[in-house]
């Protein structure tokens, strides 16, 4: 069996569900709320229009309420190193920084709005949820 063969039958056997497979490690990083934010925020922009959008660090620190500095900055560079998000850097005074979607965190960008939405969308629903299983409990 050749290096590539190897190499295509252990990616078929990617399995999220084992503790030693890549897939779930990855997908540790993708879920994180901050994580999630930053793909929303750049793949709609903060009025969710719906166009894929380039940002400057401080307009997201802006739109992400809530979030660090620090914080920002350690997602930011977590999504540019996995390929998710692209920095840009403009020889200005003072330079212009600016981030957004690489095609592959674009493919990504769908599936987190819809977490995204869901999440806004049922945020009451799961609170009632919560109000009656914690009166149940007691």
């Amino acid at each position: 069996m050749t290096a590539a063969e190897k190499k295509a039958d252990a990616k078929a056997q990617y399995n999220a569900f084992l503790a030693a497979c890549p897939s779930q490690q990855l997908l540790g990083r993708v879920s994180g709320k901050w994580v999630t934010l930053v793909l929303s925020a750049l793949g709609s922009g903060p009025e969710c229009d719906g166009d894929p959008r380039s940002m400057r660090y401080s307009e997201l620190g802006r739109v992400l309420a809530g979030v660090s500095p620090k914080m920002l900055s350690q997602t930011l560079k977590s999504l540019e190193r996995d390929g998710l998000v692209r920095r840009t850097a403009t020889a200005t005074v003072p330079v212009t920084v600016t981030y957004e979607l690489t095609d592959l965190g674009l493919s990504l960008h769908q599936t987190v709005r819809q977490i995204k939405l869901w999440s806004e969308n049922n945020r009451d629903e799961v609170a009632r949820q919560q109000r009656l299983f914690d009166a149940a409990a007691r």
